[in-house]
């Protein structure tokens, strides 16, 4: 299998854990917000790439894997603030924010390669 189906089956993957964790988190008015904000970076990082498997063009693909990096370096941010808001969490979300930073990683890289390309 190349890398390409490798990195949809990852991002999948990622989105799945996602939700799963959004389930665990306590609910309260905090909470709320930060939770529909944290499933909507954090799947969206699958969905943006699962889209750039279709693109166009190739800058086309380096904009919407753009837009997959940026939405992993957000879910980053709302995994901060859901552990600020509930720091019980913390050790839940260690797994999930180190492959958020990889993903993010990923993807920069991703959109460098295919840049100097273009």
């Amino acid at each position: 299998m190349n890398g390409k189906y490798d990195l949809v089956d990852r991002v999948e993957k990622f989105g799945k854990n996602i939700i799963v964790f959004a389930k665990i988190i306590p609910k309260n008015t905090i909470s709320l917000p930060l939770i529909s904000q944290f499933v909507r970076s954090g799947t969206s990082v699958g969905a943006n790439y699962c889209e750039a498997d279709d693109a166009e063009s190739k800058k086309d693909y380096v904009h919407k894997v753009g837009i997959a990096k940026k939405e992993a370096r957000e879910t980053i941010y709302w995994l901060n603030m859901i552990v600020t808001a509930e720091p019980s969490l913390k050790k839940k979300t260690e797994y999930l924010l180190q492959e958020a930073k990889e993903l993010n990683l990923i993807m920069n890289a991703i959109v460098k390669k295919v840049s100097s390309q273009l």
